[in-house]
């Protein structure tokens, strides 16, 4: 038996492509997997999927690896979604919760889009994979890559966090630093992609990825009973996850699934550092311009042009969402402010979604009964780099003193 997915189309002008075969872009843009939903709506029910086990793999009918297919997996699993109820308090709001993906396999959301992207590329008979990336989708191709048993070429920013580099070298990707941005990287990878026999991996290059990252809403549906928040916040860079989820909505609406026809609002995060999508939102463009001197510690939100960026905003303006930057002055405060109310702990990325959804709230955009999902799409683990240390020290031969515990 073959998957649902019917054809592949362009998101740019509607090209259509025929299912089963291997594809990239149209004219340098990203392409949609298009599946018969009809065919899925016979096939299973929200009632059989909540059956299956709790993993990425149970939403098999709307994911394009064909069923006879075993999946590459490194057992990813549903991601919890965490009520935050000291934290809501604070901010002024009665039911917040973050949906916590740095619980996948390799700490970040990235596990998601990789899953699908290198379990495709081994349905294809492909053997050589190569990536652009600030971060953490490096070591989750890397990853992912080595349990396939292929090759793998990593391609990150020379500054980029150190713990990425290590998990990608350990995974046995080949790893290269270029003095650049992801842009230059990703120059890099589509050069050598002929004469180097490789497959381009980058965000949106492959229609794969995107496919695995819209189980975040497909997930987030089914742990809300089949219904959707009123505002969800997700930090954006390349913007896959954004995507990925309204295209998981569509698809839900039209097989009927939900329990209500209302949509979330969405909320693409940005940085002040590098906030492309925010400045062509706020000037009503549909494609983004490059964003010049792109600085931030949230290495995933560092990229100053994103293939898919009017993919981006026609989901944020089609769902009566917006555009924010949150500021970087204020990342460490949200990193642990969340972590010390509720115990979780959000990467930078996720920081600066804190930081819109503050200014949100003050503004009145988000109101204080709004049930809002923050995605927090890594583990603040992975970030030592930039949360600085300044720990008092004990002399173990001095005596105890116990007022220096009580100031």
């Amino acid at each position: 038996m073959s998957s649902f997915v019917c054809h592949l189309e362009s998101a740019l002008d509607g090209t259509r492509f025929p299912a089963g075969q291997l594809h990239s872009t149209h004219q340098g843009r990203p392409l949609w997997v298009r599946y018969d939903l009809n065919a899925v709506r016979r096939a299973v029910s929200p009632e059989e999927i909540a059956r299956r086990p709790p993993s990425l793999w149970r939403y098999r009918e709307l994911l394009p690896l064909p069923p006879a297919d075993a999946p590459v997996t490194l057992g990813e699993g549903m991601s919890a979604l965490v009520p935050c109820p000291r934290l809501g308090v604070e901010m002024g709001l009665s039911r917040l919760q973050v949906k916590d993906e740095s619980q996948l396999p390799t700490g970040t959301f990235k596990s998601r889009g990789m899953t699908t992207a290198v379990s495709m590329a081994r349905h294809f008979g492909l053997g050589k994979l190569a990536i652009p990336t600030a971060g953490n989708a490096g070591g989750a191709l890397a990853a992912y890559g080595a349990r396939a048993g292929m090759d793998v070429y990593i391609f990150m920013p020379e500054d980029t966090p150190q713990i990425n580099q290590m998990e990608a070298h350990l995974a046995g990707g080949r790893v290269f630093l270029v003095n650049g941005l992801i842009n230059d990287c990703g120059r890099l990878v589509r050069e050598g992609a002929e004469k180097m026999g490789w497959f381009d991996m980058s965000t949106l290059k492959e229609p794969y990825r995107l496919e695995g990252k819209k189980t975040m809403g497909l997930e987030l549906a089914e742990q809300l009973d089949w219904r959707l928040p009123d505002v969800i916040l997700y930090p954006t860079g390349g913007g896959t996850g954004l995507i990925g989820m309204w295209k998981a909505f569509g698809e839900l609406l039209e097989l009927g699934w939900l329990k209500q026809d209302k949509m979330p609002r969405l909320i693409a995060c940005q940085s002040d550092g590098c906030a492309p999508i925010v400045e062509a939102f706020d000037k009503g463009e549909r494609f983004a311009r490059p964003f010049a001197n792109a600085r931030t510690m949230a290495s995933g939100l560092r990229v100053p042009a994103a293939i898919g960026d009017f993919m981006i905003l026609d989901a944020v303006r089609a769902s009566g969402g917006c555009a924010v930057s949150g500021r970087e002055r204020r990342i460490l405060h949200w990193m642990k402010r969340v972590a010390a109310l509720e115990g979780i702990g959000i990467c930078p990325e996720t920081a600066v979604c804190f930081d819109c959804l503050d200014q949100l709230v003050a503004d009145g955009r988000i109101r204080s009964d709004d049930e809002v999902v923050i995605f927090n799409t890594g583990a603040a683990q992975k970030y030592p780099e930039v949360v600085p240390l300044a720990l008092p020290r004990i002399d173990k031969n001095q005596p105890f003193d116990h007022e220096r515990f009580s100031n």
